[in-house]
């Protein structure tokens, strides 16, 4: 693999560093979050890692600005920020998960792993499956990654909140639990990131409108479950 990492804390970047030449993996390190954002356009990464705070550029305006281009690599973001409105502004942004510091290497690895397969599992499948998933109300291009809401496009979401909802759409009606969804969308084991998949959701119905309170439906107790043909107060 090959990892952008836009980080300003050298003994971070060493840790870091250190684990990447274990595992095989290309890294390259950036101090500065200028320097950093217009090194990620001049080549093809696997995946990014960015620390929240940096100077010239902070990590969660990066961040904004890849999703905004409309680039799917995955994102990582480093924060030292442990309150929950902080990691959600940076899901909401567009990250695809984040590692609170100070991280256990292992976790971080754990992690890069996680999206970067799961990124590629997902390019495969949409290589592999021609057509559109087709619902009561929805049309996803899993090759081109478009979404259609009866009919109108839904062009503002992140890569992280097309996987929840295309995962959805294939399986109407089943209740998952948070812990099922992280592994089987995000693609690792519960870590205790329960919150990671409420934002997600929360952003989904949001982007989506207000029909979505119709079609998202939270199961006090066990999770979620994507249904059509229930209004979400009858339940």
């Amino acid at each position: 693999m090959n990892i952008l990492v836009i980080e300003d804390n050298k003994s971070v970047c060493s840790m870091i560093e250190m684990f990447f030449a274990k595992e095989g993996i290309k890294g390259e390190f950036i101090n500065d979050g200028i320097q950093g954002y217009n090194r990620f356009k001049e080549e093809s990464w696997d995946a990014l890692i960015i620390d929240w705070m940096l100077p010239g550029m902070d990590g969660v305006t990066i961040c904004r600005k890849i999703r905004e281009e409309k680039h799917t690599v995955p994102i990582i973001m480093l924060t030292a920020k442990d309150s929950e409105s902080d990691q959600v502004l940076g899901l909401e942004m567009g990250a695809d998960d984040y590692v609170t510091k100070p991280f256990s290497p292992l976790t971080l690895m754990a992690r890069i792993k996680a999206v970067t397969r799961r990124f590629s599992q997902n390019s495969l499948q949409d290589e592999r499956e021609a057509g559109t998933l087709n619902s009561k109300h929805f049309e996803i291009n899993k090759n081109t990654r478009e979404v259609f809401l009866d009919g109108e496009p839904i062009t503002n979401l992140t890569p992280k909140e097309f996987d929840l909802l295309t995962y959805f759409v294939q399986h109407p009606k089943q209740v998952f639990t948070r812990e099922q969804l992280l592994e089987r969308v995000w693609g690792y084991q519960f870590y205790g990131d329960e919150r990671t998949v409420d934002v997600h959701i929360k952003r989904l119905r949001k982007k989506i409108g207000t029909s979505s309170e119709s079609l998202f439906h939270t199961v006090w107790g066990v999770g979620y479950k994507f249904d059509e043909t229930t209004k979400a107060d009858e339940i």
